[in-house]
């Protein structure tokens, strides 16, 4: 990567984490008004439901809060400890604003039972009502504002809270026509209006919970942007196929890849280092990937005996469900070697896949030496 390479990274990242704070700012004042409103109408109308409603705004606002703290320590200076930056900490604020969420979702849940085996009648004003209908609308706007902004700076906390505050409006929508249905008919639905959004707060906690573990734990790479990678690699002449494509995440933008890139036999390493370099700097300007590491794999250029056999092999391996690709095929007629990969389904055994089809070229080909590599299906 070049030193261009490497300040538009550094730009790029200081400008995502200007949008993530400003934009967690706007989203703390905004919540903490809004669950001040809520209070004191839920204390003054005795509804459990508006005050239940004024704690999750309260643990928005916190939530925006640890965002912030993870965007700034995650936008740390690499280190020797940590050559590869602190991005990942963002993956734990986000664990952490779940379990808000979800620990939030618990209690009002508990306290909505308790209203419900000992029921209080609320007694709501109209100021009470036109309060909450503004923080319907409040919460609409928030909440399309936060996930767009989110989304621009590719941030899992962002677009979660912006998703949480359109879904809050939801349930802000639900405690107004709860009371307006109790003022119009003397029903009071507060408790149970309490525990369905007590429910839909727990559900989102856990939603949250799983995404951020799929992060940290490593998911599969994105399926457009593998293709867009290999079509790149592609477009060069000399490059035949590329394969064994891993993405590895060390946070919100921050992706390093490997791959191997099938060559002719008759490339010289000065060619090689040529082509790697420049294919390096496309896909880090076209996708924003780090390809650190580019692999070869020699494919025959000068036998059509090989390229027959090539064909005999691959019909062969392909004629079993779970191989699911073959690459990286080279045959050395003279040593009698046959080497090339086989990307196995996770459906069987690859142990048991590889002695298959081992055996099944023997048969076909009892002079070779069969050296089958078992590839994992990694991206697509």
């Amino acid at each position: 990567m070049s030193d261009k390479d490497a300040a538009s990274v550094v730009s790029k990242v200081d400008e995502r984490e200007k949008i993530i704070v400003r934009t967690s700012i706007i989203g703390i004042i905004a919540n903490v008004f809004l669950a001040g409103f809520k209070a004191v109408i839920g204390v003054i109308s005795n509804s459990i439901a508006v005050t239940l409603d004024a704690v999750n705004n309260l643990s928005d606002a916190l939530s925006s809060v640890i965002t912030i703290i993870g965007a700034k320590l995650a936008n740390k200076k690499p280190d020797k400890k940590h050559p590869l930056g602190y991005g990942r900490i963002e993956y734990l604020s986000a664990m952490i604003v779940a379990a808000i969420v979800l620990y939030a979702g618990i209690t009002a849940l508990v306290e909505s039972v308790k209203k419900i085996i000992h029921p209080e009648t609320a007694d709501y004003s109209v100021v009470s009502l036109v309060i909450i209908a503004v923080a319907v609308v409040v919460k609409i706007l928030l909440g399309r504002y936060v996930k767009a902004q989110g989304e621009k700076a590719s941030s899992h906390a962002l677009i979660d809270s912006g998703a949480d505050a359109t879904f809050d409006a939801i349930l802000s929508f639900s405690v107004l026509v709860s009371a307006i249905i109790f003022l119009t008919t003397g029903l009071s639905l507060e408790a149970y209006v309490g525990v369905v959004i007590s429910l839909f707060i727990i559900k989102s906690g856990v939603e949250m919970i799983v995404e951020t573990l799929n992060e940290i734990l490593g998911q599969r790479a994105d399926a457009e942007t593998t293709r867009r990678i290999k079509s790149i690699l592609a477009e060069e002449p000399e490059v035949r196929g590329a394969y064994d494509l891993i993405l590895s995440n060390y946070g919100p933008d921050k992706n390093i890849a490997s791959v191997h890139l099938e060559l002719p036999d008759t490339m010289t390493i000065k060619e090689l280092d040529i082509l790697t370099r420049k294919v390096q700097r496309r896909v880090f300007k076209e996708t924003g990937v780090i390809l650190t590491g580019v692999g070869a794999y020699s494919y025959n250029t000068q036998n059509d005996d090989a390229a027959a056999i090539r064909d005999t092999v691959q019909e062969t391996v392909m004629s079993h469900d779970w191989a699911l690709q073959m690459h990286g095929f080279y045959l050395d007629m003279k040593a009698k070697d046959m080497r090339f990969d086989v990307v196995v389904s996770f459906d069987v055994d690859p142990n048991e896949s590889i002695r298959t089809l081992t055996a099944e070229l023997k048969e076909l080909y009892p002079d070779y030496e069969i050296n089958i590599i078992h590839d994992i299906d990694v991206s697509d």
